[in-house]
């Protein structure tokens, strides 16, 4: 293991987590990225690009408001706008940002009219920024905006590009502290399913396994538990991504993923569950979607693409849908940082075309999905994968390698009830080799 979990203090015997290191090198990443782009300055409203310039967070309350924005311009320190009072916490208690920390709020989603003149106050506040650095003429890049603000800024005579993409290649590699907050995140997952797996039984309810997984990793420290998906029984396939208050049963299947931030930084993070036994059909799916993942994950090395990964993924077709689109998210990889989705994406539907080459210093989630034959019942498994100089390295390591059976043993009158069966192989059909097998064949034919 070359990642170090650390404690989450902050200690003069041992080097961890360094805040400050953190801060300048994800500021560092966006000014040279800004430098080499047309843009003269970037102007930020997602609140994800705003943590990572600024180093600021008022609470995920703010996650979906479009309520603060920051300016970087071209050989500039950023200027953050934010919501009231928060601003003047900054300037007392953030010293990399000092009085670049002020008040401003826009619409507040709609909130409030267009009448009000909130747009145009936001549009002259970036006017007259860049007039001072005689950036004005230059393009400014955006990346997310209310459309009221946005042609506030065009009446403002400002020309707006796309500057969402450019954030989103800043922020595809990560820095040696994101890769550490990323593993601390993913460790406090694996103490809530170590909770789940002990706690499941018939009776108990989705919802009830989220409070309990909530419970735990707000315990830990966790700022937000985004969400807790709880799937169990028949609503397995199709995977409805929403968790419900039905009841678990014994041999039922369930499966969760659990998003949450440490210091910002997420998890997607799935694992596959039978409740006091497992049948034939979903122990045959389990493996099946374990050997999908391991191809997958196996070919993870700097200098590899995205198009090799997806190329030992199954057609759509093959596991009941239509067409890649309709398929979309069951086989995948996506970057994984402040936000849950970040470059790259792996899927079939768009990566066998665009393919993107992997990099030291990228870190992605993988997950695969297969149905069981029964026609309800499926499994889902997701691993963390940060890439090395040499290879690569998994970060969730709650068990996955078998399906685990929960809940209180079963006994017969002969002994224990067997909870697992294992499979021989299709006939003639060893499944690792076919996927190998495929992938060669559709890699060549590009």
């Amino acid at each position: 293991m070359g990642l170090k979990t650390y404690g989450t203090m902050a200690v003069d015997w041992e080097e961890r987590i360094d805040f400050d290191r953190l801060r300048k090198e994800r500021l560092a990443r966006a000014k040279e990225h800004l430098a080499k782009s047309e843009m003269g300055a970037l102007l930020c409203f997602d609140m994800n690009n705003v943590r990572y310039i600024s180093a600021t967070h008022i609470g995920t309350w703010a996650q979906d408001k479009i309520s603060r924005f920051t300016l970087l311009s071209r050989g500039a320190e950023p200027i953050l706008w934010d919501f009231g009072s928060a601003a003047r916490h900054h300037a007392q208690n953030c010293s990399w940002l000092g009085e670049r920390s002020r008040a401003g709020i826009p619409l507040m989603r709609g909130a409030m009219s267009p009448e009000m003149g909130r747009a145009e106050d936001v549009a002259k506040k970036i006017k007259v920024e860049l007039e001072k650095l005689n950036l004005h003429r230059e393009p400014v890049g955006v990346d997310v905006v209310e459309p009221a603000v946005l042609f506030a800024l065009q009446k403002e005579g400002l020309k707006i590009v796309d500057g969402q993409e450019l954030m989103s290649n800043v922020r595809v590699i990560k820095t040696q502290d994101e890769i550490s907050l990323l593993n601390h995140s993913a460790a406090m997952v694996d103490a809530a399913y170590h909770d789940l797996y002990r706690a499941m039984k018939p009776g108990m309810r989705e919802n009830e396994a989220v409070g309990l997984v909530a419970k735990r990793l707000y315990d830990l420290g966790s700022e937000y538990v985004e969400g807790v998906n709880a799937i169990s029984g028949e609503r397995c396939s199709p995977h409805p991504h929403v968790f419900s208050d039905r009841m678990l049963r014994p041999g039922d299947p369930v499966y969760y993923d659990i998003l949450h931030s440490y210091m910002g930084y997420r998890t997607c993070y799935y694992r596959t569950f039978a409740i006091g036994s497992a049948s034939r059909a979903l122990n045959d799916a389990y493996k099946r979607c374990r050997d999908y993942l391991d191809a997958a994950i196996e070919l993870v090395r700097p200098g590899r693409t995205t198009a090799e990964i997806a190329s030992v993924w199954p057609k759509a077709q093959e596991f009941g849908f239509p067409d890649e689109e309709a398929a979309f998210a069951l086989q995948m990889g996506h970057g994984i940082g402040l936000a849950i989705w970040e470059k790259p994406m792996i899927s079939r539907l768009v990566s066998l075309e665009h393919s993107y080459e992997i990099k030291p210093g990228m870190v992605f989630a993988l997950e695969t999905f297969w149905p069981s034959k029964d026609g309800w019942s499926a499994a889902r498994i997701e691993e963390e994968v940060v890439v090395t100089a040499t290879g690569h390295e998994i970060i969730t390591r709650f068990p996955a390698e078998k399906l685990l059976v929960c809940g209180v043993p079963y006994v017969t009158v002969d002994g224990p009830l067997e909870t697992t069966r294992e499979l021989e192989p299709p006939p003639n059909q060893d499944v690792k080799n076919m996927i190998a097998a495929s992938a060669r064949s559709e890699v060549g034919a590009r």
